[in-house]
């Protein structure tokens, strides 16, 4: 059997999995749509969760960039997987004992405001619309690869996909296909790190496998990794920057991932699918276990990864000639066609001379050897899915591959999808639109909602702004600095009050969108479509990808200060505070 027909098998059978559960569970409520019914098992939705966590980011591009960025990437790692730590402590049981569908529907009745419960809509929206960009884009690379379609028709595969489980079966559906995509995904990703591990160290276990002799040499396989790509002119890969600066990014970076992560809507609102409070505890926990399994796999993939690219470029080692063009494998072939492989003979001697030409360091020795710059461009997000190929492994692993790439981009799309749907048809159309709206009329309006979100996500898809496609910094940094301090003052302090919240609120959500575009060079020119590089700058030499974490503070700093300038929060407020504190009860589920 062909490679293609394989693919295709099981793809289809993935697919026809998610379309068979979506049937099953069909919501019949907007209790079912929005919540699942609050009958979700924390096991199952541990799992559930960290298939809406580990999105395509996840699963197609973090390898790529542990890979090639080395010991900073780490930052992801702690970043995300921290997260779920401030949830499971600080968010998910309190949320749970508030007994709400959504995250603004809290905001707003915590803040007695539906100002507030607006900007928390504009927030989460801009948020998640952003954050599903890339899973769409994501679904269609793996489409256009693995099912030789073009990304445009991969795109309408995949929101269709997506139509049919999420529109139907709204959180209940999404609930129990995100628990068939995490097996899917989870063993897509295990499997080809396992045969790669013990075909370069003998361990199967890949984590254990990172830190065993490379069997090649039988020199430990990470000082392997350091000696090659030094010697080709890049960094140490386990090599850091010492320097204040650096150290203060990285640090304001992983705080940002962790509280973006903990302010993400379409993970919060998985812990209102639990029965009772303690549950939403444990699924937090679960989920850490479930995403753990994946993040502690991911530095051996990345790593290994690396070392297979650069023992395929120079066979006979780095002081050795490369290969010559083409004697390329299949695997830069296939790759070559999605245009995420990319080859120019600078020098005119047939071969691939692969090397950080960016180091001034390196030029001599690269002018020594005829080099006129490096030949070989390759795009950190093909590296998971071009991993059995490049190992050589069977086909089956290939395909199984490719259902967990299209996996990890449909339920974390999903999951976008759902929140921004929820936040349009409960907050919006029943809390300020139509408050007489029925029960039917707005389950209706929630699937229509959803059908809308999936074709504006599509389009995006096919479309993406500038900015969208460039970074997800945008997403983490409006939830680390909105959504985040807005539940934390929320849930602990009763001294924040409806104008300290949307002042706080609104003062991250501007600096954080105005220093990014600001940092990035990101200018909107009248009459195009066009954002151009006009001007860069930074705040103390912060990067944009941790400034959430400021954005945060600001937050936090401006919510206090306007609080106590103004009229303080009214008793039932503060005593609805205290009581979702308290112990007291919290065995029982919250009636909505």
């Amino acid at each position: 059997m062909d490679q293609y027909t394989l693919n295709l098998l099981v793809v289809g059978a993935s697919f026809a999995l998610y379309i068979g559960i979506a049937i099953w569970a069909r919501a019949g409520t907007t209790a079912e749509f929005y919540a699942a019914g609050r009958g979700v098992h924390p096991v199952m939705n541990g799992m559930a969760t960290a298939a809406d966590w580990m999105s395509a980011a996840s699963f197609i591009s973090l390898a790529g960039i542990v890979a090639f960025a080395g010991y900073p990437a780490s930052a992801y790692l702690m970043g995300w997987t921290g997260g779920y730590v401030l949830l499971a402590l600080l968010l998910a049981p309190y949320l749970r004992k508030f007994g709400k569908f959504t995250v603004p529907e809290f905001i707003g009745d915590r803040f007695y405001s539906s100002g507030a419960r607006l900007v928390a809509v504009i927030c989460l929206i801009i948020a998640s619309t952003t954050y599903v960009i890339g899973q769409m884009t994501g679904a269609g690379v793996a489409f256009s690869r693995f099912l030789e379609v073009s990304n445009e028709t991969g795109l309408y595969i995949g929101a269709a996909i997506v139509f049919m489980y999420a529109v139907l079966g709204g959180m209940k559906g999404i609930t129990y296909t995100q628990v068939a995509q995490y097996v899917v995904l989870i063993v897509a990703y295990t499997i080809p790190a396992i045969f790669i591990s013990l075909q370069l160290t003998g361990n199967p276990l890949p984590p254990l496998g990172l830190f065993s002799d490379y069997t090649p040499t039988g020199e430990p396989l990470l000082s392997r990794l350091n000696e090659v790509v030094q010697e080709l002119g890049f960094t140490s890969y386990t090599g850091q920057d010492g320097s204040p600066l650096a150290v203060m990014n990285m640090v304001l970076f992983t705080l940002s991932l962790m509280i973006g992560t903990a302010g993400l809507p379409h993970v919060i609102i998985r812990f209102f699918t639990v029965p009772r409070v303690a549950d939403a505890r444990w699924s937090a926990g679960w989920a850490l276990v479930f995403i753990a399994l994946l993040y502690l796999t991911c530095p051996a993939v990345g790593a290994m990864a690396r070392l297979n690219i650069v023992d395929t470029i120079y066979p006979n080692g780095v002081s050795a000639e490369p290969i010559a063009y083409d004697e390329r494998p299949d695997w830069i072939r296939n790759w070559e066609v999605t245009g995420l492989i990319n080859y120019e003979d600078k020098n005119g001697d047939g071969r691939i001379e692969y090397y950080n030409e960016a180091n001034p360091a390196f030029a001599e020795a690269a002018a020594a050897r005829g080099w006129e710059g490096n030949e070989l461009t390759v795009n950190n997000d093909i590296l998971v899915l071009a991993n059995p190929e490049i190992a050589q492994l069977p086909g089956w692993v290939i395909a199984l591959i490719a259902a967990g790439g299209l996996a990890a981009a449909l339920s974390t799309a999903a999951g976008l999808l759902l929140a921004i749907s929820s936040a349009v048809s409960h907050d919006l159309i029943k809390a300020s639109i139509n408050p007489n709206i029925s029960e039917k009329g707005e389950l209706l309006a929630a699937r229509i909602s959803m059908a809308v979100a999936i074709a504006v996500a599509t389009w995006l898809g096919l479309n993406p702004p500038g900015f969208a496609a460039q970074t997800v910094a945008l997403a983490f940094g409006i939830a680390a600095a909105t959504i985040f301090p807005a539940l934390m003052m929320g849930i602990f302090s009763t001294r924040i009050n409806n104008s300290g919240a949307v002042a706080g609120m609104l003062t991250g959500l501007i600096f954080t969108v105005v220093y990014i575009f600001l940092h990035k060079g990101w200018f909107f020119i009248p009459g195009t479509n066009q954002f151009e590089d006009t001007l860069t700058g930074s705040l103390l030499g912060i990067q944009s990808t941790a400034i959430g974490a400021v954005g945060a503070i600001l937050n936090f700093i401006v919510a206090f200060i306007v609080a106590r300038s103004t009229s303080p929060t009214p008793e039932h407020i503060k005593e609805l505070v205290e009581s979702v504190r308290v112990p007291r009860g919290a065995g029982a589920a919250t009636a909505h």
